[in-house]
């Protein structure tokens, strides 16, 4: 089981500030209490999955379409109203409440229509504690999946996806993936492509349709992945290159 740190202020690592999970805690207690099954992503799921920890005010519940209304009813009854007054938003895959400058996204499809939640995504969700509480967090081939979409000339999720990627490749169910993917696989194997640019050598022994093209067959380089990752961000954003993690 996964495990995530309640702290004092957020920080680079895996904890939340506890003035935030408090909310977030009381929002999933309520969906428990009336039985409707999610998982969270996100931010908190970046973060027990990778470390990556966002100074984000967002909840991100991925629910069933189906069961999308009740999870905005018990929101409205924990006091969140509708973000729509505040910024309107596409409200055919997503709903947004607001209570103060927090936000819970429930989340039923994906933004560009790909595909619905299924139980697939609530089914193979991973168990978390996180203050004194359990609950499900959306898998790594989930996320990766849904993540792979979104790139945008103003928002790219793809720098999440090479964490995920790093931080998880020994345990991804790579066929899963796959098969999710479908039609869209060539997708996958070019942000795989940029991973192993990145990060030469580090997945060998993978599934052969991941391996083809890989770019380098020697011994992983932290020097090689610094270099790379500069020339993509002048910023840090590579969790395996952060001190004390190592590449």
């Amino acid at each position: 089981m996964l495990g995530l740190e309640i702290v004092e202020k957020p920080v680079a690592g895996p904890g939340i500030a506890a003035l935030d999970i408090d909310v977030y805690l009381a929002v999933i207690e309520e969906a428990q209490a009336r039985e409707i099954p999610f998982a969270v992503g996100g931010s908190l799921a970046m973060a027990a999955h990778c470390g990556l920890l966002r100074n984000s005010k967002d909840l991100d519940l991925y629910v069933l379409p189906e069961d999308a209304p009740g999870m905005i009813r018990a929101l409205t009854d924990l006091g969140f109203e509708d973000y729509y007054s505040r910024l309107p938003y596409d409200r055919g895959w997503i709903y947004r409440a607001c209570k103060d400058e927090l936000i819970v996204d429930v989340i039923w499809a994906m933004a560009n229509r790909r595909a619905d939640v299924d139980r697939g995504w609530l089914e193979r969700a991973q168990e978390i504690e996180a203050g004194g509480k359990r609950f499900h967090l959306l898998s790594v081939e989930e996320m990766i999946w849904s993540k792979l979409y979104v790139f945008q000339r103003d928002r790219c999720d793809w720098p999440d996806i090479l964490n995920l990627v790093d931080c998880a490749r020994r345990r991804l169910d790579w066929d899963y993936l796959a098969s999710r993917l479908s039609d869209d696989l060539p997708l996958l194997k070019g942000i795989l492509q940029v991973y192993q640019w990145l990060r030469p050598g580090v997945l060998a022994g993978n599934p052969r349709w991941m391996r083809d093209g890989e770019a380098g067959d020697g011994v992983p380089s932290a020097d090689i992945t610094r270099r790379r990752a500069a020339l993509l961000d002048s910023r840090a954003w590579l969790v395996c290159l952060e001190d004390g993690n190592g590449c």
